[in-house]
């Protein structure tokens, strides 16, 4: 790289860090910053203007390498070092379970049960009627049989976990038989033939993508099959010329041969979708009445608690999975056990689950609340009264997200900005880089909030980060 003699004299006016640490003393604002911060603030401005020199044949302005600016730029980076990487957004996408934004939001009841558990000593592991230690998936066993219908149950930390640490317990070193059609994939290429082959499992794939038979299981029996493996495709959908068959068969069947089922829900929900006008899923409480011997799904997701991956079923094989090592490796903390027995509480009432269950209260919501909320949002963006601002209130679709119910359009109402002078694309960064980022999408060459996925009290977050755009110098 031939460097010019502007860019060589720009390079030795960079300030040392010594002298920039000095500076600072002159500061009142990094008198709280801790030192290591600084320094580690103060070697990235150095390079970040070195890079800009460099890159630059005519240099960058000497008055951008004084030490007032130097120092203003030095806080500026501390700001950002100081500042949480995980923040909250604001979801205006319409994707109810985001997996990229955090996918379910907790009740507010839930959380403040949370908030206690994590700032007091709780019998996590105590059992306070035999004053001994107990176990720590008490807490919530007793209310998940009641829900599912199962004889036992455990947690661990997420789903695929669940998956990986059933299959190992159940069928390690042997064959466990699926469609082909299950052998889903999800997101982060998270593969069921990997997880399998993890677990030492042998894959036997029968039927073809669309059309599996119950001759095609019963055909695949070996010596050495140890499971047969159901697992519900939620996050896409096979339509045309399909066949597959029922979980009651497949029970039947494992049932003569003395072959355990197993059944991974994915995003399990205890709730009848199709009573509020959305597709029918298969619920927690049907899949277990039908027989498998152990059925697992996602916390999170369609049941709308933290994170976690739950097992049901029968309790000589639960009892089995919970002395596997591979437990103690998997298992979650008090914190998720507090969410998840708050969230599984309100499920002992459906109806208000559905109204205090943020995740299932989106998905149910009235159309009719969809327009009131779209109505007051679109007054209150055009109370900004700038000539250079348009807002319309416009009809799309909703999604569930989560790798569930993929083929499910949800009717709702967005709200459009368009600024005059200013890109759809460039608007969309602006909210993006909010103080409080607002996450929405762009069709039409228009920036869109869905209000399905926004909270009435981030309106005025909103509004702010319009008017905020409209009064930056572009």
């Amino acid at each position: 790289m031939n460097i010019t003699e502007k860019q060589q004299n720009l390079l030795r006016m960079l300030p040392g860090i010594d002298h920039i640490l000095e500076l600072a003393k002159t500061e009142p604002f990094f008198e709280e910053v801790p030192k290591s911060v600084l320094v580690r603030s103060s070697r990235l401005l150095v390079e970040i203007l070195r890079m800009e020199i460099l890159h630059n044949k005519e240099g960058i302005p000497e008055k951008k390498l004084s030490d007032v600016s130097i120092l203003e730029m030095v806080k500026q980076q501390v700001k950002e070092a100081m500042t949480p990487n995980l923040i909250r957004t604001i979801n205006g996408t319409g994707v109810v379970v985001h997996t990229n934004l955090g996918r379910s939001l907790l009740a507010e009841d839930v959380v403040e049960n949370l908030l206690t558990i994590a700032t007091r000593y709780s019998n996590l592991e105590f059992d306070l009627s035999k004053g001994m230690r107990g176990s720590r998936y008490s807490s919530v066993e007793d209310i998940l049989c009641e829900l599912s219908g199962g004889e036992a149950a455990m947690v661990v930390n997420n789903n695929a976990g669940a998956v990986l640490l059933c299959l190992e317990t159940m069928a390690k070193g042997k064959k466990v038989v699926v469609s082909r059609g299950e052998l889903v994939e999800i997101g982060g290429s998270f593969r069921i033939p990997d997880v399998m082959a993890k677990s030492g499992c042998v894959l036997k794939e029968v039927g073809t993508t669309n059309r599996t038979h119950l001759k095609d299981y019963e055909k695949a029996i070996e010596h050495d099959t140890g499971l047969f493996l159901k697992v519900h495709t939620s996050n896409y959908s096979i339509v045309g010329f399909t066949a597959n068959i029922s979980l009651e068969a497949l029970v039947a069947l494992g049932a003569k041969y003395q072959i355990p089922v197993m059944k991974d829900l994915g995003s399990g929900t205890f709730i009848d979708f199709s009573k509020y006008g959305l597709s029918k899923e298969p619920t927690i409480q049907e899949t277990v009445a039908a027989g498998p011997d152990i059925v697992t799904f996602s916390g999170d997701k369609l049941l709308g608690g933290p994170q976690a991956g739950i097992i049901v079923g029968k309790k000589a094989v639960l009892d089995e999975i919970k002395q596997n090592p591979l437990t103690r490796a998997l298992r979650i903390d008090k914190l998720t056990l507090a969410a998840l027995e708050s969230t599984l509480r309100h499920y002992r009432n459906l109806n208000k689950a559905v109204e205090v269950i943020p995740t299932l209260r989106m998905l149910t919501l009235p159309s009719d609340d969809i327009t009131t909320k779209a109505k007051k949002l679109e007054k209150m963006l055009k109370g900004i009264n700038d000539t250079r601002l348009t807002i319309q209130r416009i009809n799309i679709l909703s999604k569930v997200g989560g790798g569930a119910l993929p083929l499910l359009n949800l009717p709702s109402k967005g709200v459009g900005v368009i600024i005059k002078g200013i890109t759809t694309n460039a608007l969309e960064k602006h909210m993006r880089n909010n103080h409080i980022p607002i996450i929405g999408r762009i069709e039409e060459d228009t920036f869109i909030m869905d209000v399905r996925t926004v909270n009435d009290d981030e309106f005025p977050t909103i509004k702010k980060a319009i008017e905020k755009v409209l009064n930056y110098d572009h």
